[in-house]
């Protein structure tokens, strides 16, 4: 028996569909002549949480991090035990199973994950569906492939897992508890492409408010010649007076002397360099997820994820292939299916896709249709179903149009231009001007569009304007002619400041994210290759960050603003966590992996090693903002203000670590007043069995009111007694234990530093436990009957 598994139940029902009938329905799967088909609900395995490996990490403990598994576990998820025991007793009575996961790294795994679970050992063959229609699946079952050629694309989807895990798991913890002993609440969650993702936009965000507008000059001449008149640009040298660093003319008395002198026409300018060139623009390719979801917030300004979940309706309705690509390119072998799908575009109930249709030339055959492109799946097109628009929602209708347009591109000429750029010296001042004369417009008559949208960001408008530069038409000239002065102006402009992320410009980043790397050399390497995050889960990431409260959306327009939290978190993270350039290498190592190339555990060991430097980078963080008061004897919490017998005094976050308490003034901790110093020696004996080095200079803090005070403190006020030292009557030591049963030196170990011994104290309110090595270690333990609770 033959049995397939699916990604899901709708993929589950087509394949079915597609088998020799009848159909008949049970339990989680379905019968048929060909074989039984069921399916899974995405992962219904998942990775299992820290407790779930030991109990203790429950409790969250910066001790015991980082956590590294020795054996990965997975867990059944509680929502698919009752589908996980059908997959299991089918795949029993199986003789032969169909690995039917989506094409995909995610797709491999999800169902491999499943087998590698119940150590299944029959043989697998691997159905890769790029479409849902009838003829498609067909064909594919067809020519079904070992899964085992598949195994380089599982490790890659693995390893991604594995070092997620580690991360998120690892660092959320490390950095929520630094935030914790800082007074801040709630859960600081890290993730390796969540965490620079959520970097770029924070560093725009303060881009922005930095951002000091520069007002500068430009000058415009008007020359003409015996063909007739055109405009040309002033280009300063650089030595000429008032240019900023980026050689713009800042002085606007220099930019008037200038028009002055060119106004006198004491001489004719002269055509100093003429270059014109032939130029062709290729067909635009047709679309990935992510390109698609750039062009689609641009345009209608939907959101990754709304662009994600309507390309895999119209998948799901089998009107265009599988919507979670990277690839922008096609089979050689789906050539032939283009007379059929640009004939149901041309019948279509929309005039433009109709028109644009019927003009294709089926001869024509872009740089798309590429084999070697290709790996388990290919650009997003449309299938060979016929659509009705009429019965699409206005999101599927606009998604669709933009797919089709895509692949009816592919039919049109090349867009051809001549281009031709000219220099003119006049009064010993280099004047410049371009012009471009379409020769033949090719596909890009698709994309003409008669009306600019409104809605375009600074950068579209930035491109409007240069290719309306370019477009200037020039009368006939060559190099050596002589060209008359006319006119000339100065226009006033100011910088502009860079434009928010909005979720769509956001997923570019992700994409191009060589553009935000720091590392030069890794910035080449980048440029070419995979961004960062993965075509199905980008869209994800960034809905995430919005749902946990690091980003917001403003406007109508929806731009990404940071919220305070993600200022905290990005602010106490190493550049390793917030710069794009470890992790972009990492995806270019999981994309080798899929090839082949490296192994999973040199990948994970890599990470583990990783993880373990932020975990100890982030015991010795502070996550202190603006107007807040970073506590100067532990260096790891703040100073909060709190209530006490005697009125409002301010007191350590990082409490009962630290216990640093000083005055309240006018709502400020009054921290000078507090300072006891120590200059005048270096060691001071506590007891006979004990030695306390306190260094000169580190102005160690002591409290001096009746409020609370560090046991440590005490201590060294003790000693100052024995030293002539004299402070207030009303300042009383706590007495340490003398207990005979008690020593001074304990046999209990230290925990946190495990160097320093614990010491049975008596404080304001009861007995605990602190450590010897105090203040390098400020570590306090509860009492429990003359025992440590630790």
């Amino acid at each position: 028996m033959r049995l397939y598994i699916a990604e899901k139940p709708s993929m589950g029902a087509e394949i079915a569909k597609c088998l020799t009938g009848p159909v008949q329905r049970k339990d989680g799967y379905l019968i048929t002549k060909d074989g039984i088909v069921t399916w899974a609900f995405g992962h219904i395995l998942r990775q299992a949480e820290p407790e779930e490996y030991n109990a203790k990490y429950k409790n969250w403990k910066a001790e015991d991090l980082p956590i590294i598994p020795k054996q990965w576990k997975m867990i059944i998820d509680e929502s698919c035990k009752k589908q996980f025991g059908i997959i299991k007793n089918l795949i029993d009575k199986a003789d032969e199973i169909v690995h039917a996961g989506d094409p995909d790294r995610e797709g491999q795994l999800l169902i491999d994950e499943v087998l590698d679970y119940l150590n299944c050992q029959k043989p697998v063959k691997r159905i890769l569906l790029n479409a849902l229609d009838e003829e498609s699946i067909k064909k594919a079952n067809k020519d079904l492939r070992d899964n085992r050629d598949f195994l380089n694309l599982k490790k890659s989807a693995l390893a991604r897992a594995r070092a997620d895990w580690l991360i998120g798991m690892n660092l959320s913890r490390a950095y929520t508890l630094a935030a914790r002993r800082a007074g801040k609440k709630g859960v600081f969650a890290v993730g390796r492409v969540k965490t620079p993702t959520l970097a770029l936009v924070v560093r725009r965000e303060r881009e922005l408010k930095d951002f000091k507008p520069v007002d500068y000059f430009t000058i415009k001449a008007i020359f003409a010649n015996e063909n007739g008149e055109f405009s040309a640009t002033w280009k300063p040298k650089d030595t000429q007076a008032g240019l900023d660093f980026e050689n713009r003319s800042i002085d606007e008395n220099i930019a008037k002397a200038l028009i002055g002198k060119f106004a006198q026409k004491t001489e004719a300018g002269k055509i100093t360099a003429y270059q014109k060139a032939q130029k062709k623009e290729v067909q635009r390719l047709p679309f990935s997820l992510s390109s698609l979801q750039v062009l689609a917030g641009k345009k209608y300004g939907y959101d990754p994820q709304l662009v994600l979940d309507t390309a895999q309706k119209l998948y799901e309705k089998k009107l265009t292939t599988y919507p979670r690509s990277d690839c922008e390119y096609l089979p050689q072998s789906q050539f032939s299916d283009a007379k059929i799908i640009l004939q149901n575009l041309y019948n279509i109930n929309e005039k433009q896709l109709a028109n644009w249709a019927k003009k294709c030339d089926l001869k024509t055959k872009s740089r798309a249709w590429n084999d070697k492109k290709i790996t388990a799946h290919h650009a997003i097109i449309p299938t060979k179903v016929k659509v009705n628009l009429m019965s699409l929602t206005i999101e599927e209708r606009n998604i669709y149009f933009l797919i089709a347009q895509a692949y009816i591109a592919q039919f049109y000429p090349v867009h051809i231009y001549d281009q031709t750029k000219i220099s003119i010296e006049y009064m010993q001042e280099l004047f410049v001007t371009s012009g471009r004369v379409v020769k033949q417009m090719g596909w890009k008559e698709l994309y003409v569009q008669n009306n600019k949208e409104k809605s375009l960001n600074e950068d579209d408008k930035k491109e409007d304007n240069e290719e309306k530069e370019e477009q200037n038409s020039l009368p006939l000239m060559k190099k050596g002619d002589e060209v008359e002065y006319v006119k000339g102006e100065y226009d006033k402009k100011s910088t502009k400041p860079p434009t928010r992320f909005t979720s769509s410009t956001l997923l570019a980043g992700m994409k191009d994210i060589h553009k935000y790397v720091k590392d030069v050399e890794v910035k080449k390497k980048l440029k070419d290759i995979y961004g960062i995050g993965t075509e199905a889960t980008r869209a994800t990431i960034i809905e995430d960050l919005v749902k946990r409260n690091f980003l917001q959306l403003e406007g109508k327009k929806k731009y990404l603003v940071p919220t305070q939290s993600a200022y905290i978190l990005i602010d106490a993270l190493p550049d390793e966590m917030t710069y794009p350039d470890s992790t972009a290498v990492w995806e270019d190592y999981l994309h080798s992996l899929s090839e082949g190339q490296g192994t999973i555990e040199e990948f994970l060991a890599k990470q583990a090693e990783f993880t373990q430097n932020l975990c100890i980078k982030a015991t010795k963080t502070v996550l202190v903002q603006e107007h807040e008061y970073k506590c100067p004897r532990c260096n790891q919490g703040i100073l909060v203000k709190r209530k006490g017998k005697n009125g409002e005094f301010w007191g350590c976050s990082n409490f009962p670590n630290c216990r640093m308490t000083c005055n309240d003034v006018d709502g400020k901790p009054d921290i000078e007043k507090t300072k006891f110093k120590f200059n005048n020696y270096r060691q001071m004996s506590y007891n006979n069995s004990d030695k306390n080095y306190i260094k000169s200079g580190q102005n160690e803090i002591f409290q001096q009111d009746n409020q609370l005070i560090s046991a440590w403190d005490l201590i060294a006020r003790e000693n100052t007694k024995k030293m002539n030292f004299a402070p207030k009557e009303k300042f009383s030591a706590m007495p340490i234990e003398k207990n005979k049963n008690t020593k001074a030196t304990s046999k209990y170990l230290c925990t946190r530093c495990k160097e320093g011994n614990l010491r049975r104290i008596r404080g304001k309110n009861g007995w605990f436990w602190a450590c010897s090595n105090y203040p390098h270690c400020t570590a306090t333990y509860d009492d429990n009957n003359g025992i440590p609770v630790i």
